[in-house]
């Protein structure tokens, strides 16, 4: 139901979709985002009219009755910090279109719980892409199974999982991966991030045995016509979706008996940048692999119990082989 204008209002519905166009079409802001802003300025328009207040502009009084309502509702302190910075967010926007006259000052954002990250142990990584394997399949074997196709998919789950934890890739990153940004020659791949921002990855180790194999015995076995060139493909051959790779990390990892609090795909996103960091990555390149625009978001990673999990010896414990390492190719 669409929220009563107040008194002095003007057009919200129409102001605030201004806004979201603004943060799409000059902020580069990714979809996920925009939806988050569309729904707390929703429930922000809903509270006005409940109080009998206007939407615009934004009182520091009333975003502080604001809050304190949604503290009231039981709202973690992540998402009253995310209304409190969507409220900061609209308001700079009425002073750049100029529907707001002077910039109000809305105080700080409130502090948010500082939970950490949930990380997978190396033993767990490895339970899970054995869990891909299924049925003692061996590598290059595809075909002496009865169902070629349940085999590629479980060759495609495996390859998946694989550059989730191998590159610290979000999954929408994964998805969107086309056959024509893996550089093999070059040893990188060329990954959108967030805000359609390219990045390059490396693309070198386990991952790429891992890959080539995907792509000569399992992918030819999904791919339909026409192709549609992108480098995971469904069971129908269409393109992954974040769900379904969501389901496969849920499915995999019951079946190796890892905890469901971290059976999602971030988490592997996760446990890469934790691995990495506590063998020694310096934080200005962990940020540059992931892809972060702040190095406050890579830092979290310093913060993590280290006695809770493995001690590794070398960057990751996947990247290499020792003769890699001492040779090279």
């Amino acid at each position: 139901m669409r929220p009563k204008r107040a008194d002095g209002d003007s057009a919200p519905c129409q102001v605030i979709s201004g806004f979201l166009d603004y943060m799409t079409l000059e902020r580069g802001a990714s979809q996920n985002t925009v939806k988050a802003y569309r729904a707390d300025l929703s429930r922000w328009m809903d509270f006005c009219s409940r109080e009998g207040e206007r939407h615009y502009p934004v009182s520091p009084e009333l975003m502080a009755r604001y809050l304190r309502q949604l503290l009231r509702e039981g709202k973690s302190s992540g998402t009253r910090a995310r209304n409190a910075a969507t409220l900061r967010a609209f308001s700079k926007y009425l002073l750049y279109d100029g529907i707001e006259a002077q910039a109000r000052p809305l105080g700080r954002l409130p502090k948010r719980d500082k939970n950490l990250p949930q990380v997978m142990t190396e033993g767990e990584v490895e339970r899970l892409l054995d869990s891909c394997e299924g049925g003692g399949l061996a590598p290059g074997d595809l075909t002496a199974r009865a169902s070629k196709k349940k085999a590629a998919i479980a060759a495609r789950d495996r390859a998946m999982i694989e550059m989730a934890y191998d590159c610290g890739l979000r999954a929408s990153e994964i998805c969107s991966i086309e056959l024509s940004n893996i550089d093999e020659t070059g040893g990188v791949m060329y990954v959108m991030g967030k805000g359609g921002k390219e990045r390059m990855v490396p693309y070198v180790g386990a991952l790429k045995g891992v890959i080539r194999r995907y792509l000569e015995e399992a992918r030819p076995a999904l791919a339909a016509q026409p192709d549609p060139g992108y480098l995971f493909l469904s069971a129908r051959g269409r393109r992954m979706s974040r769900q379904e790779m969501w389901n496969i990390v849920q499915r995999r990892g019951r079946n190796a008996g890892i905890a469901k609090a971290r059976l999602h795909p971030h988490v592997l996103r996760h446990s890469f940048a934790t691995h990495l960091q506590r063998r020694g990555m310096d934080l200005r390149t962990l940020q540059e692999l992931l892809g972060h625009s702040s190095i406050a978001t890579t830092e979290k990673y310093a913060h993590l119990d280290t006695e809770l999990r493995d001690i590794y010896d070398s960057f990751h414990p996947r990247s290499r082989s020792d003769k890699d390492v001492k040779g090279g190719d």
